[in-house]
């Protein structure tokens, strides 16, 4: 699979806010789509695959956005070294923006995001390299002065090795996006069914039952012309129903939000693996990244105080900021054996967007779109290797066979953007 070619038909298709649909994908076919998960790319794969003529039912087993999305930090940023990246990157922030300004109940804050590597990291030899590949994509992202980077920003540079600004980053409240991308759905036609867990059809994925809660007499269950599952950290078990194995494992990250009042940049302390921006009551920070494989009905929603501590001192010794914790807590992110997501069609009428290493909401705009256009486009008879097809090659989620062991690998590194 290549990525190279992909990423070039999405920057053209990207440079437009209203893209064409693939040829024989039209308004007039009615199809009638099943979107599994209310979180962020849920939503937005509903409203768009209903702006393009689809009958969409959307089916959360509790509230939108009370997943991974509603636990979401909220940073977004372009500034992606490699190509299919930073193109979807790219096609994302062009749509939090406008988004903006036409999506009642949702702000998009602009907002520098700095990346910052300490002396003595062996990762500090890579930046300037990353950030020549961000600007060959168009980025505003430059190596600078750390004397100045300490003059502009109120940041500790003293012991910095290297530092880098991506100007055009912001950040914004996730579960705003998520209630008013819901909102926009069900005037748009959308069937939002809420307290509604789905199980697939081994003998017909496409056939979905709900169990409502409270349980009812085993469900009800629907035949779909496309089922999408968009359930994060519940795509392994809920694919399991139909028999299709993925990799993709749900590992825990967490986060707090500080009453100290701080009016800095977004800022991503590298060596630290740390990150903190501004936020309506103060700072949001977090990471506290655990490589670990979780049940994610089970794992520990609350923070630990390892991680607290740990990123209390980051803050003290980055921003002068001495944190008023508020609130601190655990989420969950995906990871796949090669750091990629999986988007696309897994077997007839069957498709999955799962597995995003911790940058699943800043991509949701471009996801959300990419799987309604792929979705209809596959429904269509437009084949995945046609050049007119969405998808994406290195997203193809039939590259594993589902039984692939692998060791999770935290996704914000300057090593894993720089690949």
């Amino acid at each position: 699979m290549t990525r190279a070619g992909t990423s070039e038909s999405i920057s053209e298709r990207a440079s437009t806010a209203d893209r064409p649909l693939p040829p024989g994908v039209g308004s007039d076919d009615d199809w009638t789509v099943a979107v599994v998960g209310g979180g962020a790319v849920g939503v937005t794969a509903a409203v768009d695959l209903a702006a393009r003529g689809a009958s969409v039912t959307l089916f959360e087993r509790d509230e939108l956005g009370s997943g991974s999305s509603g636990r979401a930090a909220g940073v977004i940023y372009d500034a992606y070294a490699e190509d299919v990246d930073a193109a979807l990157a790219a096609r994302s922030m062009e749509r939090f923006r406008s988004l903006s300004t036409s999506l009642p109940g949702f702000e998009f804050t602009p907002c520098p995001y700095v990346i910052a590597v300490r002396a003595g990291d062996e990762d500090a030899d890579a930046v300037p390299a990353m950030v020549d590949r961000m600007r060959a994509h168009g980025r505003d992202v430059s190596v600078v002065d750390l004397d100045a980077l300490g003059e502009r920003f109120p940041i500790e540079t003293d012991d910095l090795a290297v530092a880098a600004v991506a100007e055009g980053a912001g950040w914004t409240d996730p579960g705003a996006y998520v209630a008013a991308m819901g909102e926009r759905a069900r005037r748009a036609g959308v069937a939002i069914r809420t307290g509604s867990e789905v199980h697939l059809d081994p003998n017909d994925p496409c056939t979905v039952r709900v169990d409502r809660r409270p349980r009812d007499s085993g469900g009800d269950g629907r035949s779909f012309d496309a089922v999408v599952v968009a359930v994060g950290a519940h795509t392994e078990r809920l694919l399991a129903d139909a028999g299709v194995g993925v990799p993709v494992k749900p590992y825990r990250v967490q986060a707090l939000i500080s009453r100290t009042p701080y009016d800095g940049p977004m800022t991503y302390d590298a060596t630290a693996g740390a990150y903190f921006r501004p936020h309506p009551t103060g700072l949001l920070a977090g990471d506290g990244t655990e490589p670990v494989a979780v049940d994610p009905d089970g794992y520990d929603r609350s923070a630990d105080g390892w991680f607290v501590d740990s990123i209390s001192d980051t803050l003290r010794a980055r921003a002068d900021h001495d944190p008023d914790v508020e609130r601190a807590w655990a989420g969950l992110c995906t990871a796949t054996p090669d750091g990629d997501p999986l988007v696309g069609e897994l077997s007839a009428g069957l498709f999955v967007a799962a597995g995003w290493q911790g940058h699943g909401f800043m991509r949701a705009p471009a996801v959300g779109e990419l799987v309604a256009e792929g979705v209809l486009a596959s429904l269509s008879g437009v084949a995945p290797d046609d050049p007119s097809s969405p998808w994406i090659d290195a997203f193809d989620p039939t590259r594993f066979d589902g039984s692939e062991e692998f060791e999770i690998v935290e996704g914000m590194s300057v090593r894993t953007r720089n690949e």
